[in-house]
């Protein structure tokens, strides 16, 4: 396992759960890179990570790790999936809030170096959470 073992539960416990931004540049590499396809006006890089956490915390202002499953670790990658939880009681994507609960869940693999996040690949139930606030019918 590497030096930075445990960055995918941290992420989302201490910085979309708990909404410590600083932790960002503690976690993250200077040049980090992220491979998912962002939210609409996500910057790249470590700014970009600040962008989607303050809009999910918005939009969802109890936000809450429910489980993290599947987690491993080899060499310099990690990779978990993490399901979150909250209430939508801010706007997501245009959306007004609607009081709805949402579940859904995130696939995350990570390229680590230095004990920080290098490169981040993902996914995001976007469908499911959409479907949830009203914006897609189910």
């Amino acid at each position: 396992m590497s030096d930075g073992t445990g960055l995918i539960e941290r992420f989302y416990k201490e910085i979309i759960e708990s909404g410590n931004l600083n932790l960002i540049d503690e976690l993250a590499l200077d040049s980090y890179v992220d491979h998912e396809e962002a939210l609409p006006g996500q910057p790249p890089g470590r700014e970009g990570v600040g962008f989607f956490v303050n809009v999910m915390r918005t939009a969802f202002p109890d936000i809450r790790v429910k489980a993290i499953t599947a987690t491993v670790a080899s060499g310099d990658m990690e990779a978990a999936h993490v399901i979150l939880a909250g209430t939508h009681s801010g706007e997501m994507a245009g959306v007004a809030a609607t009081g709805n609960s949402v579940e859904f869940g995130c696939t995350d693999i990570i390229r680590v170096e230095d004990g920080k996040v290098a490169e981040h690949w993902g996914t995001t139930d976007t469908l499911k959470l959409m479907q949830q606030i009203g914006a897609v019918p189910q």
